[in-house]
């Protein structure tokens, strides 16, 4: 089991890795060892997630989500596979983490007896410049 917090936990059956050769640095074994790890996890139809969280994540997921609801995640930062692979689990574990916390609700708020002042003010200034333009008297 890979623990997001205490409500969530994720079962390692439910990701699926595929091992990948990858670009970049690896000397001679960049092109016979498959270090890049190819990480999909099914957040549509996984059991582990809350329906809140899953919402959340597929707004967070971007272009990681696809149409159906898998998050794909490469990971080739690194030489080894061993790695890349801890640092794709790590990277859904944050991004899960991330759309577990549930947003703020916002709380309307007046504007202050100051800020209203200064907006009035600064209307009163542009009218003024407005009206000098127009070669009407002044008030």
């Amino acid at each position: 089991m890979i623990r997001i917090n205490h409500g969530i936990a994720l079962d390692e059956r439910e990701i699926t890795l595929r091992f990948v050769r990858a670009s970049g640095p690896g000397g001679q074994n960049v092109n016979k060892v498959a270090t890049a790890v190819e990480l999909r996890f099914d957040a549509a139809h996984s059991p582990s997630l809350p329906g809140a969280v899953r919402a959340r994540l597929r707004d967070l997921a971007g272009r990681r989500m696809n149409a159906q609801g898998v998050i794909v995640i490469d990971a080739e930062r690194f030489r080894s596979q061993e790695r890349n692979r801890a640092d794709a689990v790590e990277r859904l574990v944050a991004l899960i983490r991330k759309a577990a916390v549930p947003p703020r609700p916002r709380h309307k708020t007046r504007p202050t007896a100051g800020s209203r002042e200064r907006r009035l003010e600064s209307k009163r200034r542009r009218a003024r410049i407005k009206r000098t333009r127009t070669g009407a008297a002044f008030d």
